[in-house]
């Protein structure tokens, strides 16, 4: 069992990753990553039944990272989890690694490609509905981002996935009311977004998507509803335990500078000294 300090030190280590590997690299996306580190420190490091040794075990948990930009943020905790080496991520973006700049399935403990936005609700959904024809018990995760959500595909798979009784699909939404082209209310605004899955069926929660226990006891109540699929609207902050990165839309794409990074380390309590 993880304690709630030890996922928070997890999920800073990952955004430290972030920083670091997108500063070698010269290229990504850091701030889309750090409003969802804590979840996906949670998922992985706590909630998912994976096995690292063995990437395509039947019976594991499947996770679509659907605002795939933020990939950086996922291979940072599949290299962590045992997937690969932690060597892999300053190669991200380059001819010589593996790490694509959106997930692709080719790389190990990635359950599907994505970054095509909208997609990763309706994958979800095919995936709970195929494994739950196979007789597997397991969850699929999925991450969307709250500008994504303007996607009508997104809409197409919130009503079957109701229909169904798909209570095995467990989605979170990011909601840092950012995305590339400014914010998502003065864009085109998808708020109150718990209302809207209400209105589709959903078993909806709302909460701080940065407190470890508010994840983890939605995950907990997201499980226990087996008759509907689960919408766990997350209010979060881009570029979250950085402070030159908080609620700055100029970091959805940017390379971290050298003292950039040394800032970002002093910010996350020195946990650039571990390994």
């Amino acid at each position: 069992m993880t304690t709630n300090t030890e996922l928070q030190r997890i999920a800073d280590r990952l955004r430290l990753d972030v920083v670091e590997a997108v500063h070698k690299t010269g290229d990504g996306h850091p701030g889309p990553c750090m409003s969802i580190a804590e979840i996906i420190a949670i998922l992985y490091f706590e909630q998912m039944s994976l096995r690292p040794e063995e990437p395509l075990w039947p019976e594991r948990d499947r996770f679509i990272l659907s605002k795939g930009h933020a990939c950086p943020i996922l291979y940072a905790a599949l290299a962590r989890k045992g997937y690969f080496s932690l060597e892999e991520l300053p190669k991200l973006r380059t001819l010589e690694g593996m790490l694509q700049g959106h997930p692709d399935n080719k790389t190990p403990g990635i359950d599907t490609v994505s970054g095509s936005l909208g997609n990763g609700i309706a994958i979800g959904l095919g995936m709970a509905l195929g494994c739950r024809m196979q007789g597997i018990d397991n969850y699929v995760y999925v991450v969307v981002g709250d500008g994504e959500m303007q996607e009508g595909v997104i809409w197409e798979a919130a009503m079957p996935a109701a229909h169904h009784k798909v209570g095995n699909l467990i989605v979170f939404a990011d909601c840092n009311n950012n995305q590339s082209g400014g914010k998502v209310t003065e864009l085109s605004s998808l708020y109150p977004a718990e209302d809207k899955w209400h209105a589709f069926q959903w078993h909806v929660q709302s909460i701080d998507g940065h407190d470890i226990e508010a994840v983890l006891s939605a995950i907990k109540a997201a499980k226990a509803e087996t008759e509907r699929p689960s919408m766990i609207v997350c209010k979060t902050l881009k570029g979250k335990n950085i402070p030159y990165m908080e609620n700055n839309n100029a970091w959805h794409k940017r390379v971290p500078t050298v003292e950039e990074v040394r800032l970002a380390e002093e910010a996350l309590g020195g946990v650039h000294s571990e390994h």
